[in-house]
C-alpha cells in the first residue's frame, strides 16, 4: 500500500525529506516484475469500429452531460466543440484527413483502461487505480497531490489536469461508472446512431471484434483489433480502415509500458531507500549520542561546582 500524505508528513518530520521521497516512491504500488498484466474477473470495456463512425460527435455531447460537465465553448462561444481531451472533455472525436489521397477516418479517444495501467503504475498515493473486477481505471480526488506524473507515463496522453480551482482534478473516462452501478450503459454508447461505439465485457467486444475481421476481409487494417495485446492489453478496443498510428493509437508492442519501463524505476528507487534510511537511522543515533553527552557534561558541572565564567 503507498504511504498516505499524513504518514508522508510524519516521516518528514521524524526522519527528513531524503529518506521520506526513498520511501513514498520505493514502496507505491507498480507493476510486479515476475507477472504479466491479469485481466480482471469482470473486465468491460468499448469497441470502436472507425470504419461505421460518421464522426457526428453525439458520443461527445452525451458524455458531457452524463458525467455533469459544463460544455467546453473555449475556442467557440456558440458551440461545444473542444479540440482535444481536456479539463472538461473525457471523450473526443478526431479526424484523420491524410493529404496522399487516401482514406479519412474518424477516431474516438478516450481512456483506453490499460490491463497495466501506466498512470496507475506510476502514481506515488494510488490516486489512479484499475478496479480489479470490472479493470476501470479509476481517479481518488482525496489521493491526488497533484503531480501530474499520470498525464506523463500514459502513453497515449490520456489523463488531463485541471489548471483552475482550489482543488484542482484529473479529468478522464471512467465509463460512467455511476450509470454502470445503475444498470446503464456509458452516455457515449447510449447516443450512437450508427453503432460505431458498443459497451461489454471485454470477451464479448473482442470476439466481436475478430467476427467483423473475418466476415469483411480487406476492410481492416492488418484484420487487428488493437488493444487484444498492444501496451500489454486494453479495455478500449478498436478497428480501423488505416494505420493506427494514423489515429494516435502507437505500435507499443506487446510489453506494457510498466513492464518495459518503470520497473527499472521502481528497481532504483528500492536500493536508493535503503541508504537513505540508514542515513536518517544515523542521524538519530547521532542526535541522541550528541544528547547524551551534554547531559553528561552538565551532571559533571553540578558534581564539580565548574560554572561558567561570565
Amino acid at each position: 500500500m503507498a504511504i498516505t500524505r499524513r504518514e508522508l508528513i510524519t516521516t518528514i518530520a521524524m526522519t527528513g525529506g531524503t529518506a521520506a521521497v526513498a520511501v513514498t516512491v520505493g514502496t507505491g504500488t507498480l507493476h510486479a516484475e515476475t507477472e504479466g498484466p491479469r485481466i480482471p474477473s469482470a473486465a468491460v470495456g468499448l469497441l470502436y469500429d472507425a470504419t461505421v463512425c460518421i464522426g457526428c460527435k453525439a458520443c461527445v455531447a452525451a458524455c458531457a452531460e452524463a458525467n455533469g460537465e459544463t460544455p467546453d465553448t473555449r475556442g467557440d462561444s456558440l458551440h461545444q466543440a473542444p479540440t482535444d481531451l481536456n479539463d472538461l472533455t473525457r471523450n473526443i472525436i478526431k479526424l484523420y484527413k491524410p493529404t496522399d489521397g487516401t482514406p479519412a477516418s474518424f477516431v474516438k479517444r478516450q481512456c483506453m483502461h490499460c490491463l497495466d495501467p501506466a498512470c496507475a503504475a506510476g502514481c506515488p498515493f494510488q490516486a489512479l487505480h484499475k478496479d480489479l473486477e470490472s479493470g476501470i481505471v479509476y481517479w481518488t480526488a482525496d489521493k491526488c497531490i497533484g503531480c501530474r506524473y499520470c498525464t506523463i507515463t500514459c502513453p497515449y496522453h490520456v489523463p488531463r489536469f485541471q489548471w483552475v480551482g482550489y482543488n484542482p482534478r484529473v479529468t478522464k473516462c471512467e465509463l460512467c461508472s455511476h450509470r454502470l452501478a445503475q444498470g446503464l450503459k456509458p452516455g457515449c454508447t447510449s447516443v450512437c446512431p450508427t453503432g460505431a461505439v458498443i459497451f461489454g465485457p471485454r470477451t464479448v467486444l473482442l470476439t466481436e471484434g475478430k467476427r467483423r475481421i473475418k466476415e469483411t476481409p480487406g476492410r481492416y487494417y492488418k484484420d487487428k483489433v488493437y488493444g487484444e495485446t498492444d501496451n500489454g492489453g486494453t479495455q478500449s478496443l478498436y478497428l480501423s480502415r488505416v494505420p493506427f498510428d494514423d489515429l494516435g493509437l502507437p505500435e507499443l508492442g506487446e510489453e506494457s509500458v510498466p513492464e518495459k519501463t518503470l520497473r527499472w524505476q521502481r528497481r532504483f528507487y528500492q536500493y536508493f531507500a535503503l541508504p537513505a534510511l540508514l542515513y536518517a537511522g544515523l542521524v538519530q543515533v547521532i542526535r541522541k549520542s550528541v544528547k547524551g553527552h551534554v547531559e553528561e557534561a552538565h551532571e559533571h558541572e553540578k558534581e564539580t561546582g565548574l560554572r561558567a565564567q561570565l
